[in-house]
């Protein structure tokens, strides 16, 4: 089976271990419970969990079918509920989920497409005892709160990006790739915030509603997993409206480039317009022309035409078109 970890939890210890083919490990006593980790099951794997925990069918399916939306379902003394996990994988960001089991006597999630393990997670709470005392609905705190400390290094590696993009579009034009990498990110964010908003809301449920397998004394917990959320959720809009911003001042500096260049084109061109005039008029192979057969015409012309032209490029040089 593809379960990671399997145990009995009793007075803040590890037990035992479960084996799922022995009905007899999973006996308990009132105040323990099994915490059961498994990832990427299949539905003859979850049929077993479902049959020695009594899971509700339509929980069972919507874990097999993943692809779901954060959400808290209740049926009957149990809780079904569903979050989604975020990373990057090549610069993209990827989504997985978790769909956890809450009943009195266990807690079992299972993760879909979820890059962090919950190894470190059950570590920590094993080598503080006290923590598991309080029961299965601390452990679903302590879920959440995993899954939404993830969040904080995927918004700041895209930070990390957007302030780069930012600095390369100060320098210099953005390419095209620039521009589609940029309008990426943003869609990624837009998508990230919505998902943001709909784990806001499992937790906020998790913290106000009188809800089985969660103790008053434990909803306060919950109430810290939101802030981090709503922490999580302000950089997410500080970096859209910074990307908006990066594409504004590349779109603004590249006008300016370009009348930029256009000033000079102009400029060049009016100095360049006094030759060709001159050398336009007289090269016009008239018979009777003035000073056509003058000893110094030559030079004068040379001299009227350098004179002009260092005239126009001194007085475009001091207006700033060159």
């Amino acid at each position: 089976m593809s379960i990671v970890a399997a145990f009995i939890y009793g007075n803040g210890q590890r037990l035992r271990e479960i084996d799922l083919a022995y009905p007899h490990s999973l006996d308990m006593k009132s105040r323990e419970f099994a915490w059961i980790g498994i990832v990427e099951p299949d539905e003859k794997e979850l049929r077993v969990l479902q049959e020695r925990f009594g899971l509700h069918p339509l929980a069972v399916e919507d874990a097999l079918t993943a692809h779901q939306i954060p959400k808290v379902e209740v049926y009957g003394d149990q809780l079904f509920v569903v979050a989604r996990t975020a990373h990057l994988e090549d610069g993209a960001l990827v989504y997985g989920e978790t769909d956890v089991f809450v009943g009195r006597n266990h807690i079992i999630t299972v993760r879909h497409g979820s890059a962090r393990a919950h190894t470190e997670l059950r570590h920590k709470l094993e080598s503080a005892s006290g923590l598991l005392k309080n029961g299965s609905d601390y452990v679903l705190h302590a879920v959440l709160d995993y899954i939404v400390d993830g969040y904080l290094p995927v918004v700041q590696s895209i930070e990390d990006e957007v302030v780069e993009m930012e600095r390369r579009a100060l320098d210099a034009f953005l390419s095209r790739d620039d521009v589609a990498r940029l309008f990426g990110l943003r869609r990624d964010l837009m998508r990230f915030r919505r998902t943001l908003t709909f784990m806001e809301e499992v937790v906020a449920r998790l913290e106000h509603r009188d809800l089985p397998c969660v103790d008053l004394e434990i909803q306060p917990y919950f109430r810290d997993v939101r802030d981090h959320i709503i922490r999580v959720a302000s950089i997410v809009e500080s970096l859209r409206d910074i990307l908006s911003s990066v594409f504004e001042i590349s779109t603004l500096l590249e006008q300016q480039r370009q009348g930029e260049i256009t000033r000079k084109l102009a400029a060049w061109a009016a100095i360049l317009a006094v030759p060709t005039a001159i050398a336009g008029i007289y090269g016009m192979n008239f018979e009777f022309m003035p000073e056509l057969h003058w000893h110094y015409g030559y030079y004068v012309v040379l001299a009227v035409i350098v004179s002009l032209c260092g005239g126009l490029y001194h007085w475009f040089r001091k207006a700033g078109w060159l």
